[in-house]
């Protein structure tokens, strides 16, 4: 397997695994905080779309998913047009209520398929083009893509955990 097609599988398992929450998700378990927790699962699967977004769009020079599709009109969250929620308060992390699943999953598409869009217009060498000289050892465009995809699957897992649990009380 070339790493292109190891990237594009990679980008894909996100929504795949995101895909095995859809039947649980009611609004009561979208937007639980269970044990007090700031980050429900509505704010996790946010993030998760966000996050890629953000770093696709800073990769490749485009507008991100979440403004260049109206997202951010869509989900009507008081939220500024660049936040991914990396920082967000208690409060702002509880501030993201999400009704429509529908509409989580119909942005996480989006963004997965603006991230294999990319990755399909990359060479295996573009992988390896310095992105960023502020980390020690330099961070790559490959390991870029990565990251990003990997912290969308721990998420995930959080996600997945709280979905699972029978009681979701405060």
């Amino acid at each position: 397997m070339d790493a292109i097609t190891l990237m594009l599988d990679l980008a894909q398992r996100p929504l795949d695994a995101a895909g095995s929450l859809r039947p649980q998700l009611t609004h009561e378990k979208l937007n639980a905080h269970p044990g007090g927790h700031d980050n429900s699962i509505a704010w996790l699967l946010w993030h998760i779309a966000r996050e890629i977004d953000a770093q696709v769009a800073q990769l490749s020079g485009d507008e991100p998913i979440w403004t260049a599709q109206g997202f951010d009109a869509r989900f009507g969250l008081d939220v500024d047009d660049d936040e991914i929620g990396f920082g967000h308060s208690p409060e702002q992390a509880r501030a993201v209520v999400v009704t429509d699943v529908a509409l989580l999953f119909e942005h996480l598409e989006a963004v997965v398929a603006a991230q294999k869009a990319y990755i399909s217009s990359l060479s295996a060498a573009d992988l390896d083009d310095v992105v960023d000289e502020s980390w020690d050892p330099p961070v790559t465009r490959g390991a870029r893509l990565v990251s990003c995809t990997e912290d969308a699957l721990l998420h995930l897992g959080q996600a997945l955990y709280v979905a699972g649990m029978t009681s979701l009380g405060e």
